[in-house]
């Protein structure tokens, strides 16, 4: 009997999670409270959710951001009243700005105990302003068949709304007034007798029809491929392909759609670090991975300034592309499903509002253009054969531990489908500069919405749990912002690696400007902290090793253990990084093409 006839709390969280777990949930996320205990002895006793309780509220947000992100399934996320809901609010904001679904649980005071100085109470109403893709709060808790029915249309729609029409946020607030134990009230096992188990399964039944819908929605828009192809894409003949920032849920599908497109247009593709587009570099010929740095040369960028742009995805992170594009005012295109704004250079646009695999689909039998030459192509592989030669023979010939070459050698070294987390500032940077084609098939994931370095560590471990190893890339900043994830460590399944690149401050600052005013730079930007990482892992026992030498990372890389958090610790001279990578620069820059 899915129902807790307990009393009147527990006859209402029992529905509650009954109804999502016949919707589709499976993992709950569960923060410590007395408010909220109707919801946590519910959903910990139902068989079928995963029910995961985490002290900290922004690391749990943080954490169930990751398993929502990398399965593209709703999460659960349940606290207490008063503040503690204001710590979920970092994960919210990333939840809304990518597009992963969360369903955003708080428990709240009733209204009588409201603005009367009742303990552990705030003000929750539209706690996360614009963030959520819908907000309500529920009545109170009642032991009436209407009302039940209220809740469970409720739930199917707030459900509903964490996914469509674009994946996000789902915010509701739950009053509950006492008892919050599910002490036994006599009403409660009265209304048992009326609400019998025949009566329970009609009851639930309105479920399985929602949940029908929505898999019927899924498949109607995976299969609408109407023909949306621009005639443009024909008759130009200087056009680029740009894979985007994107975590897709089939990497391989995703790259053979831009692959199909690329080599039926006849155009070179420009692949960000943060697209696995780069890990599956078989499936496209005409690859370009170096164009931040080609760009910096002007002969090369004035060579290749394109009539029109194809962008899959979301914006590269590349400043230099950015600036280029904005030179150039090609025309572009863009391909994504969602109905996001993404263009943020307010070029001459058309948002493309399919998948990339639907696009690619209408390319099906499509005849090649018949462009005057392949030249321009051409120019785009000249350029990556000379600007690969050029990154990759200093990086292997260097010896001391500089953070640029971390990326280069994860891109060769980590073990086949490895997903790996990309941590913001350098860290994503380095990935985009150095991250070396190849056919690894990793995946890349990364918090790139709000690109905040806030619950890094935390990401890491809910993308990586219950799955298979996994690897975060991180600097020492991102990762002691979260240091809190540690204590996920307990109920982690799985493997995480995580190479920690210890430069002892921020070093993206050392690129800026603001790297030449000493005072205030060191103190109040790289802000070092000084902290032994050796001990920090030892107080949450995780198992710690310093890197010594390349060939020493190489080896830890292969293989992965497959349970645990592990830290492999890579000490680096931040100036020393920030020197190398400016003299690399500078060479593409000044040199005569």
């Amino acid at each position: 009997m899915p129902i807790d006839f307990r009393n009147t709390n527990s006859v209402w969280a029992s529905v509650f999670v009954e109804t999502l777990v016949r919707l589709g949930l499976r993992t709950a996320v569960i923060c410590p409270g007395s408010r909220s205990a109707p919801l946590a002895i519910a959903f910990a006793a139902h068989a079928q959710v995963e029910a995961i309780p985490v002290l900290d509220e922004r690391s749990a947000a943080f954490f169930a951001l990751g398993m929502a992100r990398r399965t593209g399934e709703p999460v659960v996320l349940v606290c207490t009243s008063g503040t503690a809901g204001a710590n979920f609010y970092p994960a919210i904001i990333e939840a809304k700005e990518s597009c992963v679904p969360l369903l955003v649980l708080t428990a709240d005071r009733p209204p009588e105990l409201r603005d009367c100085n009742a303990g552990q109470t705030v003000d929750q109403q539209k706690l996360y302003g614009t963030y959520p893709n819908w907000y309500s709060e529920l009545s109170v808790p009642a032991l009436e068949q209407s009302l039940l029915a209220y809740l469970r249309q409720t739930v199917i729609y707030a459900w509903e709304r964490s996914q469509y029409p674009v994946s996000g946020c789902v915010h509701l607030n739950l009053p509950f007034r006492d008892p919050l134990a599910p002490v036994p009230q006599a009403e409660a096992q009265a209304f048992a007798a009326q609400f019998d188990e025949l009566e329970q399964e009609t009851f639930f039944a309105a479920v399985g029809g929602a949940v029908t819908a929505l898999r019927n929605r899924k498949k109607s828009e995976r299969q609408n491929s109407d023909n949306i192809v621009p005639s443009e894409w024909f008759a130009e003949d200087r056009g680029i392909v740009i894979a985007g920032v994107a975590q897709p849920r089939s990497p391989q599908a995703y790259c053979e759609a831009i692959a199909h497109l690329a080599q039926t247009l006849k155009l070179p593709v420009l692949a960000e670090g943060l697209s696995p587009v780069r890990n599956y570099a078989v499936l496209n010929p005409d690859l370009i991975s170096t164009y931040d740095l080609i760009l910096r040369q002007p002969d090369w960028a004035d060579k290749l300034r394109p009539d029109f742009v194809i962008r899959i995805g979301e914006m590269p992170t590349s400043k230099e592309l950015r600036q280029w594009l904005t030179r150039t005012q090609p025309r572009q295109w863009i391909i994504d499903a969602t109905d996001r704004h993404l263009d943020p250079l307010h070029l001459p646009t058309v948002h493309l509002r399919r998948s990339i695999d639907q696009v690619a689909a209408c390319l099906s039998g499509a005849n090649s253009p018949e462009r005057p030459s392949d030249l321009y192509l051409q120019h785009w592989c000249q350029a990556e054969a000379w600007a690969r030669q050029a990154i990759d023979h200093p990086m292997a010939q260097l010896d001391p531990l500089i953070e640029s070459k971390v990326a280069w050698l994860l891109s060769q070294h980590l073990p086949e489908a490895t997903p790996v987390i990309i941590a913001n500032s350098t860290a994503v940077r380095d990935v985009e500069w150095f991250w070396k084609p190849g056919n690894t098939k990793a995946q890349p994931y990364f918090n790139r919405g709000a690109n905040g370095i806030d619950g890094t560590l935390s990401t890491a471990l809910g993308i990586a749990h219950g799955y298979q190893s996994s690897v975060l890339l991180t600097g020492d900043l991102a990762l002691l912002h979260d240091t809190n994830g540690f204590l996920l460590r307990n109920q982690f399944q799985g493997h995480l690696t995580i190479v920690l690149i210890n430069n002892n401050g921020g070093g993206i600052f050392e690129l800026l400007p603001i790297a030449q005013f000493d005072p205030p730079f060191e103190a109040f930007f790289a802000t070092p902290q000084s902290v032994n990482v050796a001990q920090l892992c030892a107080a949450y026992r995780i198992e710690y090793e310093q890197i010594q030498t390349w060939e020493q990372l190489i080896q830890r890389l292969k293989p992965l253990p497959t349970e645990g958090v592990r830290v492999l610790e890579i000490p680096c001279d931040r100036k020393a990084s920030a020197h190398w990578r400016q003299q690399l620069f500078s060479q593409f820059s000044d040199c005569d093409r």
